[in-house]
């Protein structure tokens, strides 16, 4: 089943084709204009194939293949037209369209037309996640402003060779925000060792980051090198960095200070150019008060702090990543055709997502695993979703208050209703009660 948007000014064109497809269980959205098919594609719903009238009022057919050339360039489209002629062909041709139908339309030539589309689609689909597996591509593509912001921050911060600090909650991605900033820096052509704090022994800690010589301890049956000197002139990336011993967290401090280190039961002190980036899922301040966490070295570290928002302050973004997800994992597991529901596209975007984006990929990756047709439906997300007991509650929402909530919801309705109107009839309220609470919550 794909995706497939019909643009014309003349309804009977429209039904025509609406009907043609959906006899093929394709599911069809329908637009009578260019500026309507816009907002369609623009409210974040994807389309395998668009089918579009060239002549039309406002935005005519060749605005509308430039605009999705634009904003979604992997899209085929294809350019419908009563007056066809070679002109009017090499011009689309050129703009970027897929092909070129002339009417009165032949439905056997659509369907032909619309095969070759969609299984155009579909290698270019898993071309793109195939290139994205490979190059590690970070998840880094936001439309919320505050994310935004964020990565402003790390892309100047990126050039200096200062400490940074990442806070937020675990699944949020900061493993991959210190990728990117080390990608972006002058020493992305040196190594980036990731050091993951809380999944070493407390007794070989100071070994794996510092290493130690032949003897140090029973085992050492020759020198090694620890993580911190593999990162010579490249990045350390120190994740959950508030489970290192206090015992080692003077040692480090030290080697923030100056770049000095000895090996475990050595004495021959070695220097190293590295950049540190930390991060933490725990407040750290509450660490310090609570004799967990030392205060210099919080201090020390926390020269840049960058804090990676949750998946629920960003809700704009969650069908970008769930299609992005649902893409990988259709290659990994060879289900091409699959795609979600409307039903699933809502719950996902009303689901508050306390695991965050490794919430959502997980999810997506079962449902993908699970489904039995060509369409995710709402019976192959986790029962989590759907009962707030079965959630993960380790990272609550910090602002529990009404006014929070109602925020929240209000933003995720109008992102998912096609029009203003409709968003007010989901919520239950008037547009005119929608209209005073988006300016109260300073909603755009």
């Amino acid at each position: 089943m794909a995706n497939v948007l019909v643009v014309d000014d003349e309804d009977n064109i429209r039904e025509l084709l609406g009907r043609f497809f959906a006899s093929y269980n394709h599911e069809v959205s329908q637009a009578a204009n260019g500026a309507r098919a816009l907002e369609l594609i623009k409210g974040g719903k994807a389309f395998d194939v668009v089918l579009t009238d060239w002549r039309m009022d406002e935005v005519d057919g060749l605005e509308l293949l430039k605009a999705i050339k634009t904003d979604s360039p992997d899209t085929p489209v294809v350019l419908m037209t009563a007056y066809g002629t070679i002109d009017n062909a090499v011009t689309a041709m050129k703009t970027g369209a897929f092909d070129y139908l002339t009417k009165p339309l032949k439905l056997p030539q659509v369907q032909l037309v619309l095969d070759r589309a969609l299984e155009v689609s579909s290698l270019r689909s898993q071309n793109r996640a195939l290139r994205d597996v490979i190059s590690g591509t970070p998840l880094l593509v936001t439309k919320s402003r505050k994310f935004q912001a964020v990565i402003e921050d790390a892309h100047l911060a990126a050039s200096s060779d200062s400490t940074i600090l990442l806070t937020g909650e675990s699944g949020t991605g900061k493993n991959v925000f210190a990728r990117q900033i080390h990608d972006w820096s002058n020493r992305r052509q040196n190594p980036f060792v990731t050091i993951n704090c809380a999944n070493i022994s407390e007794h070989l800690v100071d070994s794996e980051l510092f290493g130690h010589v032949q003897g140090a301890f029973t085992g050492a049956a020759k020198n090694k090198r620890g993580r911190v000197e593999a990162a010579d002139r490249g990045t350390a990336f120190l994740d959950e960095i508030s489970e290192l011993p206090v015992s080692l967290q003077i040692k480090l401090l030290r080697f923030l200070q100056d770049g000095r280190f000895e090996r475990v039961g050595g004495l021959q002190t070695i220097q190293v150019d590295v950049r540190i980036i930390a991060a933490s899922n725990r407040d750290l301040i509450k660490e310090i008060a609570e004799g967990r966490f030392r205060a210099d070295l919080y201090y020390r570290l926390n020269v840049i702090s960058l804090r990676v928002p949750p998946l629920r302050d960003r809700p704009e973004d969650v069908v970008a990543l769930a299609e992005r997800f649902l893409t990988e994992a259709k290659t990994r597991n060879r289900r091409s055709r699959l795609r979600y529901s409307q039903d699933v596209i809502r719950i996902m975007m009303m689901y508050t997502w306390p695991g965050n984006i490794r919430e959502l990929r997980n999810v997506v990756e079962r449902a993908v695993v699970l489904s039995r047709g060509d369409t995710i439906a709402k019976e192959d997300l986790p029962d989590s979703m759907f009962d707030p007991e079965l959630a993960n509650s380790e990272h609550p929402p910090v602002d529990y208050s009404l006014d929070k909530m109602e925020e929240e919801h209000i933003k995720r309705v109008l992102l998912y209703a096609p029009t203003f109107e409709e968003a007010a009839q989901m919520l239950g309220i008037t547009t005119a009660t929608l209209w005073r609470k988006r300016k109260l919550y300073h909603i755009e």
